[in-house]
């Protein structure tokens, strides 16, 4: 087993539409040796119809998602995954995250209320890798990968969705979050990038890690030292 699954036994990758979660997390994997658990959008019969009417569809959406979502994480623990390492390009959190972004406030408390009974039920990673990226960055990668039911999405919708991404995880408590700024940092397309992603993480120790090899952040001057 890799080194990096010894410390971290369950991996997610996480991030808004477009940040590459499924493809890093189908190539991490393979590279450690480990389970691959990925999520199944495609399987929600509500998922076509919501991009093309958000408040007509989204509360049907969203309890196929905690659900299904439920029920994956369930057979981690039962299938006895864990014994080779997991990785997976979802956080079972991040189901609030997408209600509350999307659903009416009437629609958020009844299914904030179904959340509470289930949350509990979900064992927690160990690690989670978040992918950022700007809104319009998102926007072309969608466009490029070209899936139909996406094109609907908006640069606006992209912002919202990237502002609660900030805001859940700067109240996060758990697992320790390593956050990846991809805009300049290519670790699919380029060996060297997703290497030193792997060195990164290998030396990751802590609550909070950043790899941000703009070149904005190479110029920017060192912080204050406290």
């Amino acid at each position: 087993m890799s080194g990096l699954l010894e410390r971290y036994r369950h991996i997610v990758i996480e991030g808004p539409i477009g940040a590459g979660k499924s493809s890093l997390a189908r190539r991490l994997a393979q590279r450690l040796g480990a389970e691959l658990l990925l999520e199944q959008a495609e399987d929600n019969p509500f998922l076509e119809r919501f991009y093309d009417d958000i408040p007509g569809y989204a509360f049907q959406t969203q309890l196929f998602f905690l659900f299904q979502r439920l029920k994956q994480v369930r057979a981690l623990s039962q299938t006895g995954m864990f014994s080779r390492g997991v990785v997976s390009d979802f956080l079972f959190a991040k189901d609030a995250l997408f209600a509350r972004l999307n659903l009416s406030d009437d629609e958020y408390r009844l299914y904030a209320q179904m959340y509470a009974q289930v949350a509990p039920q979900v064992p927690q990673p160990d690690l989670i890798i978040w992918l950022q990226a700007t809104p319009q960055t998102l926007l072309q990668r969608i466009r490029q990968r070209g899936i139909a039911m996406e094109q609907a999405i908006g640069e606006d919708y992209l912002r919202r969705l990237c502002d609660a991404y900030v805001e859940h995880f700067r109240s996060h408590e758990g697992a320790p979050v390593f956050t990846v700024v991809t805009e300049h940092f290519d670790p699919l397309g380029r060996a060297a990038d997703f290497e030193m992603l792997l060195a990164r993480l290998a030396a990751f120790e802590g609550e909070r890690g950043v790899l941000d090899p703009t070149p904005a952040a190479a110029m920017a001057p060192p912080a204050p030292s406290e």
